[in-house]
């Protein structure tokens, strides 16, 4: 008996564990695949689907269709029973007197329909509020990707320096102990390669805090050291074919923000007829039937009409409010339309003078810098010129990179806002994207 039972332990220990290294194998697959490298438009798709503020957001369509729910009930009819004419003293005596009532409230002035429609407009603006959401963490989300596709450029610069200083010192070793430089250059040269390399740590956190960033707008509650966004700043993008003009009107026709203004004037008119309807009086309409005494009672029944007398009461103030607020969005919507028009203006002249930077780049600086730094390292590695001259060269060539891919990262910044002012994605951001 003893040996049974020690045998069916073994068993149930070995299952346990089984089950366990499946466990953790399924958890460990899942964490590689959430892990995963990721192109923008998947970082996007991500974001959109995860995104914790979002999924916020998403909660005003279900509130809003329980309030269009709510709108569509009628009054509930009102049931009366009661007892009259009760001895206090004679407790087992029945009343006397016993009346079952009931009451039909009937609203007037269309109110349910009334109801109904400020509904239905909170539905719409909430869907348009949602897109608008959707629309900004768009952006945001593309921006923090160009923030560490941006961080990953300046660090390989750093890297990049810090390795060839590296050979260069080797180099310079084997030069001291064959006496062809003093000791003085190869320490400028090991004290510039440390400087180098405190950038290199800087960039590092530079990429840590951009990646941590990201994966919160996409919704992930860990960050992951794998995580990692693919492509490079360095591919061109397909600038818009329209003007300025045929922009702005594409930006009134498209952009979510815009549209909620528009339906939220159109609710408070709808509310105002709402409220013009809640002035006018319902009507309460009512039947009863009496029994009076249990032995040869009489029975009677009988019928009621009730009208509220609107004497003091007559909605004033929900009307006076509502007129108020009508007039407060049409305001609102001239001052949003001007507002549109100049974020358009700013986005276009941002957009542009990006691009022209990145291009005059490209023309006139990269080339001449890589050149120098080429022409540079070969001197250096001669002995046909000091190492002061091939730091300040270096220096220089790093500094010009590094605008370079700032001059880029903020082309990408500047043409994902005009993208964000239209409301729709004039510019081809495929540069951006990984081909698969």
């Amino acid at each position: 008996m003893f040996r049974i039972s020690l045998a069916v332990a073994l068993l149930l220990a070995m299952f346990v564990e089984i089950l366990a290294a499946q466990q953790s194998s399924s958890t460990a697959t899942s964490e590689r695949s959430v892990s995963s490298k990721l192109t923008i438009e998947q970082a996007v798709e991500e974001a959109v689907k995860n995104n914790l503020g979002l999924l916020a957001e998403r909660v005003n369509l279900t509130i809003a269709d329980a309030s269009l729910i709510t709108a569509k009930l009628r009054p509930n009819p009102l049931l009366s029973l009661g007892g009259d004419h009760i001895n206090p003293a004679i407790i087992n005596n029945p009343p006397a007197e016993i009346s079952l009532r009931l009451d039909v409230p009937i609203e007037t002035g269309d109110k349910r329909q009334r109801r109904i429609d400020v509904a239905e407009y909170d539905k719409t603006i909430a869907e348009a509020q949602l897109l608008d959401a959707i629309r900004k963490l768009k952006l945001e989300v593309i921006r923090a990707c160009v923030d560490v596709l941006q961080a990953k450029a300046q660090l390989q610069i750093a890297t990049n320096t810090v390795r060839l200083l590296e050979e260069l010192v080797r180099l310079d070793e084997v030069r001291l102990q064959e006496g062809s430089i003093i000791p003085l250059e190869l320490t400028r040269l090991r004290v510039s390669m440390f400087q180098f390399r405190s950038d290199v740590r800087r960039g590092e956190l530079n990429l840590i805090t951009a990646k941590a960033k990201l994966q919160a707008l996409l919704g992930r509650k860990a960050s992951s050291e794998e995580f990692d966004i693919l492509g490079e700043l360095k591919e061109p993008l397909v600038g818009p074919s329209q003007e300025l003009t045929p922009l702005v009107e594409l930006a009134l026709a498209t952009r979510p923000d815009w549209i909620a203004l528009e339906r939220q004037t159109a609710r408070a008119q709808s509310d105002l007829k709402l409220q013009l309807a809640q002035a006018k009086v319902d009507y309460t309409v009512g039947s009863e039937y009496r029994r009076q005494g249990f032995n040869g009672g009489a029975n009677t029944l009988g019928v009621f009409f009730t009208i509220p007398i609107p004497l003091f009461n007559r909605n004033q103030g929900e009307i006076a409010r509502v007129t108020a607020e009508h007039e407060q969005l049409v305001r609102q919507l001239e001052a949003r339309k001007l507002e549109i028009a100049l974020e358009m203006r700013v986005a276009w002249e941002e957009f542009r003078s990006a691009r022209t930077l990145v291009e005059s780049i490209e023309q006139e600086l990269l080339a001449s810098a890589e050149q120098a730094r080429s022409i540079s390292i070969y001197l250096y590695s001669t002995e046909a010129s000091t190492v002061t001259d091939f730091l300040e060269t270096q220096r220089a060539f790093n500094e010009t990179l590094q605008s370079y891919y700032q001059a880029q990262a903020d082309y990408r910044r500047s043409a994902m806002q005009l993208n964000a002012s239209v409301g729709k994605d004039i510019i081809d951001w495929s540069g951006m994207k990984v081909a698969r």
